[in-house]
């Protein structure tokens, strides 16, 4: 996919609406037919280069028959016509819950990891495909919109309705797609650097969560000392008027949901800070498939946990103790850190501070300032591109000078937890059926 053009032609909450999307694309070999990811919206029309195409849905996907066959290095443009409804959810039983769209009082946001993307539009939902996309969105007046990467324009229409256009300005993962509308307040700042930083708050929440939010720049400084430059032009946060579960690393724009702003600052920073991580590990560096996500929320929670450290809260010492001591468990229940046993426990505890723990586990072999290297060259090398567990294992050799492969393998494929250097003293508890 060369890039998505996504309209939406909103009119209210929980109601459906128009939409389509066009994609632009490039054959890599001869298609007489192709499938695209495509859950549950009501259908219009396809084309083909303008031409009408033949349809056939098939579970979430949509096979689509080209009046012509396209031959292989030739381009060509889909779009898709549909009815989008804004309460099309999915339910799952590890740490998402709930995800596709998720209403809001007065609009709604997206949370489309891990494949929800398809609820909302006609995709290439893998986590390693990643394209830029072209947003219009069409609003009654008094409500805005928001997405990825830039605000474009926002055009006054004749019927009174606004057309919000935004440029997500790098590709972006199906994944992490955000798109939200609702009665909000744009509030602008800075990062490091003059790094424009720009929030959206539903307008009865920008009093009750400004006092974490208003910690981003502190956060980025943080981070960038440690990973180095953050890898997008523009960061700011989504504030849910939602219940989720969890907050979402939406590239460029992390969806947090307001509880997560509401309570104690040192659980608050813990998930901004997540979220934040989770632009250089998981957004610039993506995922080649999804049994390396321990790479991407494994990054995430060892920063968070890094960064707590030092504001207050536990030490990381304490939270990977009590995480080494729960491994051998959670590899029972869940399987090991990069080797899920099924795609429905792809979100548990082993993917968070159990794969924290293989990257501390790392960090205690090859000392801090290896370590600190390795980190800075995984997410430099490979800014912008989608890698794999083997890929780390082979860098962090590389910079370390020693093949880590004898050490890395059973902490991530193993069904027991390795000894933790440093720490003899360490305990695994025992499995329990």
């Amino acid at each position: 996919m060369s890039r998505y053009t996504l309209a939406f032609d909103w009119r209210a909450p929980r109601t459906r609406f128009d939409a389509s999307t066009t994609i632009s694309a490039s054959a890599t070999q001869a298609l007489s037919r192709f499938d695209l990811d495509f859950a549950g919206n009501t259908l219009h029309s396809v084309t083909v280069d303008d031409v009408p195409a033949r349809t056939v849905r098939d579970g979430d996907e949509l096979v689509v028959t080209p009046a012509k066959p396209i031959p292989q290095g030739g381009a060509f443009t889909v779009r898709v016509a549909y009815t989008a409804d804004p309460t099309q959810r999915r339910h799952r039983g590890d740490a998402i819950g709930d995800y596709g769209w998720v209403p809001t009082p007065d609009g709604t946001v997206l949370y489309p990891q891990p494949d929800g993307a398809k609820m909302i539009f006609p995709t290439n939902d893998h986590p390693s495909l990643r394209a830029p996309i072209t947003f219009l969105i069409t609003t009654p007046p008094g409500v805005s919109a928001v997405a990825n990467g830039r605000l474009v324009e926002r055009a006054p229409r004749p019927d009174g309705r606004v057309l919000w256009t935004y440029d997500s300005e790098q590709p972006v993962a199906a994944q992490l797609v955000q798109m939200a509308i609702g009665k909000f307040t744009f509030v602008e700042s800075t990062g490091p650097h003059g790094l424009p930083v720009r929030d959206v708050v539903p307008g009865d929440l920008v009093t009750g969560t400004k006092a974490y939010r208003s910690l981003t720049p502190e956060h980025l400084a943080w981070l960038e000392q440690r990973l180095g430059p953050y890898p997008f032009r523009r960061y700011g946060v989504l504030v849910g008027d939602t219940d989720l579960p969890v907050a979402l690393e939406t590239q460029s724009l992390s969806l947090v949901p307001k509880g997560d702003l509401q309570g104690g600052r040192v659980d608050a920073e813990r998930d901004l800070v997540h979220e934040l991580t989770h632009q250089w590990t998981g957004d610039s560096v993506a995922i080649r498939r999804w049994s390396d996500l321990w790479l991407s929320e494994g990054h995430a929670r060892f920063y968070e946990r890094l960064y707590s450290e030092a504001h207050d809260g536990d030490s990381i010492e304490s939270a990977m103790r009590a995480a080494y001591e729960q491994h051998d468990q959670w590899r029972h229940n869940d399987g090991a850190p990069a080797e899920p046993r099924t795609e429905a426990v792809l979100f548990k505890q082993v993917r968070y501070d159990g794969s924290a723990l293989v990257l501390y586990a790392l960090r205690e072999k090859v000392g801090e300032g290896a370590f600190e290297r390795i980190e800075r060259s995984w997410v430099t090398k490979y800014q912008g591109r989608a890698v794999g567990t083997q890929d780390f294992v082979a860098l962090a050799s590389e910079v370390a000078g020693e093949d880590l492969k004898p050490f890395l393998t059973p902490w991530l494929y193993g069904d027991r937890t390795p000894p933790m250097p440093g720490h003899p003293d360490w305990q695994v508890d025992p499995v329990q059926d």
